[in-house]
């Protein structure tokens, strides 16, 4: 029932169906699975040096034989602003004592590179058949390399007027990304979070809006959204808080319990882990000084100042400091290995398109 059948030539895969990349949240394991199974796995790559992209590479070539992507952040790194950490540090200061710590000690800092030199050369070594952006794209010299290694490549819209964008820039597929999605916002024409469109009212248009094949993201967890997707207009789903609730996830134990309590209501857009807007399961940060402050400090470096307290609250058994990434439907969530997941979501949606007519 899968009629168009413009991202699964493209990518040379089975199932219409992409994992979405989810950094600190999954690995290797993930992506061979998700591949195996006959989708596309993706490994992010936003918190890995060079190092480890090449590893996990190469456990992903061992072990599979299938397309994989590669996901990337194209943000811009702030420049070095002590007053505006000093602003953030303040804020949390209270906690800082609360639970015992020194709120003048150093704290770690955050790695989220963007794509650069050093990953190009790793894209043009292993050569992934899918290189995935989020944030916009990394500059022309640079995506002009990557499209000289065979990748197709992609990137993540959360307005038509961003697809348009984006395809005016050469890019194969768009993803469209609801304001249901769990993680961060891929926004980067604006910073106005408030009128990010929803997916049923974004993908439509964005089909609308380029030529070039469409992806469905947010706040797709289970068969009907796949089916939604699909009748409005997508060549796939690309799907994240789903693939939370597998073996394969590397999320926290505490994050795991969080999501099994999901509700419909249950999660906010916020910036205070990272400085940048990303949906998550609302806890005591997010009720307190959030879930958006004008004192967090830029991304991606807020979660440094965060990074003591949510050890020191962990200890307790507690995620008041922890973001849990999550879509708005995570309550549909099942527990199942990645595989099995991937194979199930797309017979149930095969079912739904077809009794649909």
């Amino acid at each position: 029932m899968f009629t168009d059948t413009r991202i699964t030539d493209l990518f040379g895969i089975d199932l219409p169906l992409i994992q979405a990349p989810m950094a600190g949240a999954q690995g290797s394991a993930m992506a061979i699975a998700a591949s195996e199974a006959g989708g596309l796995g993706s490994l992010p790559c936003a918190m890995l040096d060079t190092d480890k992209m090449r590893a996990e590479m190469g456990v992903i070539r061992q072990q599979t034989s299938r397309p994989v992507n590669m996901n990337f952040f194209c943000h811009t790194p702030p420049e070095p602003d002590p007053a505006a950490q000093q602003k953030w540090r303040a804020r949390l200061r209270d906690y800082y004592i609360e639970h015992g710590l020194d709120p003048d000690a150093e704290t770690p800092a955050v790695n989220r590179a963007p794509f650069d030199a050093a990953a190009c050369e790793i894209v043009e070594d292993v050569k992934p058949e899918v290189v995935s952006f989020h944030f916009g794209l990394p500059d022309a010299a640079l995506l002009a390399r990557v499209k000289a290694t065979g990748a197709k490549v992609i990137s993540s819209a959360t307005t038509a007027a961003e697809a348009r964008w984006l395809a005016e820039r050469g890019i194969d597929a768009v993803i469209a990304q609801g304001a249901e999605a769990g993680g961060h916002r891929g926004i980067f024409l604006g910073t106005d979070i408030t009128r990010q469109p929803g997916t049923m009212a974004l993908v439509p248009q964005v089909v609308d809006a380029v030529d070039v094949p469409v992806i469905a993201a947010g706040g797709i967890t289970d068969a009907r959204g796949i089916a939604a997707a699909f009748l409005l207009g997508a060549s796939a789903v690309q799907v994240g808080t789903a693939f939370l609730f597998t073996p394969e996830a590397t999320i926290s134990d505490l994050h795991r319990a969080a999501l099994a309590e999901a509700s419909d209501d249950g999660t906010a857009l916020t910036n205070l882990f990272s400085g940048r807007p990303a949906r998550g399961l609302i806890n005591r940060v997010m009720a307190e000084v959030g879930p958006m402050s004008s004192d967090a400090a830029p991304f991606p470096t807020a979660g440094g100042a965060l990074a003591p307290l949510k050890q020191a609250a962990e200890a307790q058994g507690k995620a008041d400091f922890s973001s849990l990434w999550s879509g708005q439907a995570a309550a549909l969530g099942r527990r199942m290995d990645t595989g099995t997941l991937v194979t199930t979501l797309m017979r149930e949606a095969r079912e739904r398109l077809s009794s649909a007519g």
